[in-house]
């Protein structure tokens, strides 16, 4: 895992006091705060925290830290990123449930467009695949209203690698950047960058005392990325409910297994024979290509599937299914 330097704190407290405003105490759920450094910080913003720890050897210095304050501070043993797994059976530490923990927080479900009720800070990974695979798990529960989502429109405030803040907002034509993760981050998020830090600010606990810093050929990676992802209020229409959103998102997956595609080409191996009356309707040209094409096209497009009597989920039924089970 990555762990802020002291002189990183500072500079994330005035990020985080910008974001929140100077008489707000927003509950912070910390994800692997290590030794605590940046659970001081948000501490001395004014911020209520509950810190989820998964290695147990940093768990005595956190509870002296929570024994020391008047309840600003709750420690857990758990693990963010085995919230709500695939399992059947009573969960073994450090996984957990969403449930017991916003028990722990008292805090209530409210609904999807009300303000945000919790905001979640921390570290997404420390290797590509990890990184890559936790923020599509995310999405997965964002779009579904699943696991953390079931409680609102929770604020995400996480450093990732700066070649996945590239691909998080990568513009149509950007054939390195622009993906599907691209496409649903940017229709299901506001995506706003608080700070670019050098990854000299950062130490590790690996034997080797190196940093694992994801290798990227064609994109900068020379930052972890600050990185703040607010589920939009109006994301859920009459079309894209979280009961289908499984089938936009692979819809948008088997769209940019081939971006350089032309969408009329997807919509014929789709077996739809109305396809270039629904481009037209739709205002695309024929000739258009997956991967110029804007993230509220993708929408526009699913809406139009949902309302046409030719489109059928199951055929994404199967993808969806293992996908899901691989991501548990």
């Amino acid at each position: 895992r990555f762990i802020a330097c002291p002189k990183l704190a500072r500079r994330v407290r005035r990020c985080m006091q910008r974001t929140v405003g100077p008489k707000a105490q927003p509950v912070v759920v910390e994800i692997a705060p290590g030794p605590g450094v940046l659970t001081r910080t948000l501490l001395k913003a004014g911020m209520r925290v509950v810190a989820l720890e998964s290695n147990p050897a940093f768990l005595p210095d956190l509870q002296s830290l929570e024994n020391s304050l008047d309840g600003q501070l709750k420690v857990i043993y758990g693990d963010f990123f085995r919230m709500d797994p695939l399992m059947s059976g009573q969960l073994k530490p450090p996984a957990m449930s969403s449930e017991t923990l916003f028990e722990t927080m008292g805090v209530a479900a409210v609904p999807w467009r009300a303000d945000v009720p919790v905001k979640i800070f921390g570290i997404v990974g420390q290797t590509q695949r990890n990184e890559r695979n936790r923020l599509w798990r995310l999405l997965f529960s964002l779009y579904e209203c699943a696991s953390i989502y079931k409680y609102g429109r929770l604020e995400l405030n996480i450093f990732i690698s700066e070649k996945e803040y590239k691909v998080l907002t990568g513009k149509p034509g950007d054939a390195k950047a622009y993906k599907a993760l691209s496409v649903l981050s940017q229709v299901a998020c506001e995506i706003e960058l608080l700070h670019k830090e050098p990854w000299s600010s950062f130490l590790t606990n690996m034997k080797s005392g190196g940093l694992a810093i994801p290798k990227s050929k064609w994109l900068p990676n020379d930052h972890l990325c600050l990185v703040q992802l607010t589920p939009r209020k109006n994301l859920f229409t009459e079309s894209l409910t979280p009961t289908n959103s499984a089938t936009f998102i692979f819809m948008v997956k088997q769209c940019f297994g081939k971006p350089s595609c032309k969408l009329i080409d997807r919509l014929n191996s789709w077996t739809l024979d109305g396809g270039e009356k629904l481009l037209k309707r739709l205002k695309i040209s024929r000739t258009a290509e997956i991967r110029n094409l804007y993230p509220e096209d993708f929408v526009h497009l699913f809406e139009a599937l949902q309302n046409s009597a030719e489109f059928s989920e199951m055929w994404f039924y199967d993808e969806t299914l293992e996908s899901v089970e691989n991501l548990n």
